[in-house]
C-alpha cells in the first residue's frame, strides 16, 4: 500500500507529459482536393467574377396582384420579345369591358336622342322666328324657343362627351387585359420559373421573382477590383478566367465595358450581416459560352494584366 500513492502519482505525470507532447505536435496539412488557379502573368490583378448573362438577368414581376391563369414557357425556352410568359385571371375585367361597351352603345344613343331633339328644337325656332307679324306670336314664346334651342345644343354635347367617356372607359379596360399577359421584354432564353398556375401572383418587387430570363448568346462575367487596385486596370490587357473547382478550364476574356462608379463590394456569400467596408471598380468581361462550358451565376477566377508598381511603368 505505501508504494500505491506514488506509482499513482508517476502514473499521472507521465500521462500528463504524454498528452502535452502529442498536442504540441503539428497536424499535417491535408492536400488540397483541387489545385487553385494560378496567374499567367507576372504582373496581375485577381478576383473573383460572377457570370450573368447579357446586360444581365432580368426578374419578372406581375404588374397586378392576381392569380396565374397559365404559365406558358419553361425553364430553357428560348423567346423572343413579346412572347407571352404566363396570363393572370382576366374574368372580372373581361365582365368590365363588356359593361364598357354596353356603355358605349348606349350614349351612342342617347347622341342620336339629343340630335333629334336639336333637329325638333331648331325647326320650332326657325319657325317662330320667321314670323313677322308681332302680333302673331308673343315676345316670350320667341324666346322660350331660344332658350330650348340652346339646351338642346348643350345636351348633343354633353351626350356627345359621354361618347367619348366611353370610349376611355373601354380603352382603359382592355390595356389593363393586355397588361394581364406578362410578354417577354427582350429576346432571351427562360433561366428559372418560380409561379405556377393557380398560385397567387403578388405585385411589385419580390425577393423570389415570378421568372428569371436572359441573353445567353453571349456571357457577361462581372469582376470586382479593389480601389486600391484600380490604377493598375488597364482597359485593353489581357483577361483569363479560370472555372471555380477545375482550373484546366479556363476561357480568355474580351472587355464589355467598365461601369466607371466605384461602389461598396457586394458580398458573394449571401450573408446580410456581413460587414463590407471595401469599394471596388465592376469591370465587365464578356466570353462565347461555347468557348467553355459554365452557368449563369457561377463563380470564376479572374486574372487580368496588369501595370507595374509605379504608375509610369
Amino acid at each position: 500500500m505505501k508504494y500505491t500513492l506514488p506509482l499513482l502519482a508517476a502514473a499521472g505525470f507521465l500521462f500528463a507529459s504524454y498528452t502535452v507532447v502529442s498536442s504540441n505536435q503539428s497536424v499535417p496539412i491535408a492536400p488540397a482536393l483541387v489545385e487553385p488557379a494560378s496567374a499567367p502573368f507576372t504582373n496581375f490583378i485577381a478576383g473573383a467574377g460572377i457570370i450573368e448573362a447579357k446586360n444581365e438577368s432580368i426578374a419578372i414581376g406581375s404588374p397586378l396582384a392576381r392569380l396565374v391563369s397559365k404559365v406558358t414557357v419553361k425553364v430553357g425556352d428560348k423567346i423572343s420579345m413579346g412572347t407571352p410568359l404566363f396570363y393572370l385571371d382576366d374574368r372580372e375585367n373581361r365582365a368590365e369591358l363588356a359593361m364598357r361597351h354596353a356603355d358605349f352603345a348606349k350614349a351612342q344613343a342617347d347622341v342620336l336622342v339629343a340630335k333629334a331633339t336639336l333637329a325638333d328644337t331648331q325647326s320650332l325656332f326657325d319657325l317662330a322666328n320667321a314670323v313677322s307679324d308681332s302680333r302673331a306670336i308673343s315676345g316670350e314664346e320667341v324666346l322660350k324657343r331660344r332658350n330650348a334651342l340652346a339646351i338642346a345644343k348643350a345636351k348633343l354635347e354633353s351626350a356627345l362627351a359621354f361618347v367619348q367617356q366611353a370610349q376611355a372607359a373601354i380603352v382603359q379596360t382592355e390595356t389593363t387585359l393586355e397588361r394581364l399577359c406578362v410578354r417577354a421584354p427582350i429576346d432571351s432564353e427562360v433561366l428559372q420559373v418560380n409561379v405556377r398556375a393557380g398560385e397567387f401572383a403578388s405585385a411589385g418587387a419580390l425577393l423570389k421573382p415570378l421568372l428569371i430570363i436572359g441573353d445567353l448568346e453571349t456571357f457577361h462575367i462581372r469582376v470586382d477590383i479593389d480601389e486600391n487596385d484600380a490604377w493598375r486596370f488597364d482597359k485593353n490587357a489581357k483577361a483569363v478566367a479560370y472555372l471555380r473547382g477545375n482550373r484546366n478550364f479556363k476561357v480568355n476574356l474580351q472587355l464589355a465595358y467598365v461601369e466607371p462608379l466605384v461602389v461598396p463590394k457586394k458580398s458573394l456569400t449571401g450573408d446580410s450581416t456581413e460587414s463590407v467596408d471595401t469599394r471596388v471598380l465592376q469591370v465587365l468581361y464578356q466570353f462565347n459560352p461555347k468557348d467553355l462550358s459554365s452557368y449563369i451565376g457561377q463563380q470564376m477566377d479572374i486574372f487580368i494584366e496588369a501595370r507595374g508598381e509605379s504608375a509610369g511603368s
